[in-house]
């Protein structure tokens, strides 16, 4: 049994890694820092196969596909991801567009390859990383959440259709709320809400993408807050986001 990890040196996709490696999973682990990789990989009771690459580009993106797709691959883990902090008039352009490549093209390539490989044999799993941003529009981060919302919609459509064919593939969205990850270095940001550890959601996340949960949400805060968040107009959850992004302080 093979899994393929993006975005594995840290956070979420590392602890993933762990916690597959430790259920007797072969890894093939990419990201793009070559360092933190192979230190990660060390650690591990199975050695993985490692790919340094970054996959801010599309070439990148299909080479891995090129370079493990007769791997027969079970599991698709699309962690890589970045967020960035700010009011849309002030982010970097150039910042947002890599976002929009990592967060978005890259998880529509990468699932959609490897399903096609999938399908064929009626067996698999992917999990996409998505966060509970994609819940609702985020003013002060717009750009990270409307890339989470296009990877938690993409999942939803695509589990339909799955089930419409009554295929084996099963295809879950992680939704989680603050986790204590590297990202918030990259975003800018410091959260005003103590964050899960990486390693509780991971673990959390296997178990649930196993069970074949669709929507996987750590935590029973943001359950709750998803729960009680339909009651609420566009408007309200927009105005309560503001508030929330306000509290948080800038790293820059």
């Amino acid at each position: 049994m093979k899994a393929l990890i993006t975005g594995a040196s840290s956070g979420i996709g590392l602890e993933v890694a762990r916690y597959l490696d430790e259920l007797d999973y072969q890894l093939i682990l990419v990201s793009r820092n070559k360092d933190k990789l192979e230190g990660f990989a060390s650690t591990l009771n199975h050695k993985p196969k490692i790919i340094v690459m970054d996959l801010l580009t599309e070439s990148n993106v299909k080479s891995l596909y090129v370079l493990t797709k007769n791997e027969d691959i079970d599991i698709l883990v699309n962690n890589a991801g970045f967020g960035d902090f700010g009011t849309f008039t002030e982010t970097e352009l150039s910042k947002e567009l890599s976002m929009i490549e990592l967060n978005i093209k890259a998880v529509h390539i990468l699932t959609k390859m490897f399903l096609r490989e999938m399908t064929k044999k009626n067996s698999g799993y992917i999990l996409n990383v998505a966060s509970s941003a994609a819940f609702q529009p985020g003013p002060l981060m717009a750009t990270y959440y409307s890339t989470k919302a296009y990877v938690l919609h993409l999942t939803e459509a695509i589990w339909y259709e799955l089930k419409k064919q009554k295929s084996k593939v099963h295809i879950s969205c992680l939704c989680p709320g603050p986790v204590d990850t590297n990202f918030n270095n990259v975003a800018g940001v410091k959260f005003s809400v103590k964050p899960l550890s990486a390693e509780k959601v991971a673990h959390y996340a296997v178990d649930k993408m196993f069970k074949k949960k669709l929507v996987i949400i750590p935590g029973f805060k943001m359950k709750c807050a998803k729960f009680f968040g339909r009651f609420l107009s566009d408007k309200k959850l927009m105005s309560i986001t503001y508030k929330i992004q306000k509290k948080k302080k800038g790293t820059r």
